[in-house]
């Protein structure tokens, strides 16, 4: 299902979004028509607006948009809001600015999530605090790591500290408290409702010559909720620890927000 403004798209309305690719959007799992950290995907949305188009997006209008979108579905799957201009010009991206509300949705899988076995790779994402569609330097270095055997790839900076997954946040249990990498990120949704529930929290550098020191790592976005990783490069950690249960379980007991 895709909808532009509440209406099918058309080809040449994804023209941008496809060959200028300018745009921010954010995911949401929704559950028996309900979103848990509705709030703040909308709040992310209308933020990020903001600061690549200059414009104040409606709150009011994208949850129409979305109920739309998924009145009427049962179980669990992903809807995504994407935010672009289908006017804007490769050439003349400073133009006045008309954002539009792109609807699409896609199936979740089951959860928990299989563990990721992740690459470490120097990339920092630009702007990374807001998740926009420039998604190719990630792609390129997921690619790579699965290329090399792995799943995914996990993000560091030139002096080897650790920031985030391609498209997810990473978390760490040092046997006494969770501990979430202090760099510059994308602040994920699912992050900071676990942040809000989980008392034993702390935000620090976590360089990859402290990695053997930590119980367990996992990832977290919308889809996958917390997904144990079970190798960064050649350190391993268990598939299966008491944290990543808590965490799931704190989680989970979050009440959605009916759209």
């Amino acid at each position: 299902m895709a909808e532009l403004n509440g209406a099918p798209v058309s080809q040449d309305e994804l023209k941008a979004l496809a060959l200028v690719n300018y745009g921010h959007f954010t995911s949401m799992r929704v559950e028996n028509q309900g979103i848990r950290g509705y709030s703040h995907h909308i709040e992310r949305l209308v933020r990020d607006c903001r600061t690549l188009f200059g414009a104040d997006l409606n709150r009011d209008q994208v949850r129409e948009y979305v109920r739309q979108a998924i009145s009427g579905r049962e179980g669990a799957f992903v809807v995504r809001v994407t935010v672009f201009d289908p006017a804007l010009e490769l050439g003349r991206p400073g133009g006045p600015a008309e954002p539009n509300v792109l609807v699409t949705t896609r199936p979740a899988g089951s959860l928990p999530a299989s563990p990721l076995r992740v690459q470490t790779a120097t990339y920092v994402r630009d702007l990374p605090e807001v998740k926009h569609v420039g998604l190719f330097g990630a792609l390129w270095h997921r690619r790579n790591a699965q290329l090399d055997g792995f799943d995914d790839c996990l993000f560091t900076d030139a002096d080897s500290f650790v920031s985030e997954g391609a498209t997810w946040n990473v978390g760490f249990f040092d046997g006494h408290q969770v501990v979430w990498p202090n760099a510059e990120i994308l602040l994920g949704v699912t992050m900071r409702l676990i942040q809000q529930v989980h008392e034993a929290t702390s935000l620090a550098p976590v360089n990859i010559s402290d990695l053997p020191r930590m119980e367990a790592a996992f990832a977290t976005n919308t889809a996958i909720g917390v997904r144990a990783i079970t190798a960064i490069n050649d350190v391993e950690f268990p598939g299966e620890h008491p944290i990543l249960e808590t965490l799931r379980k704190e989680y989970e007991e979050i009440p959605a927000e009916a759209v």
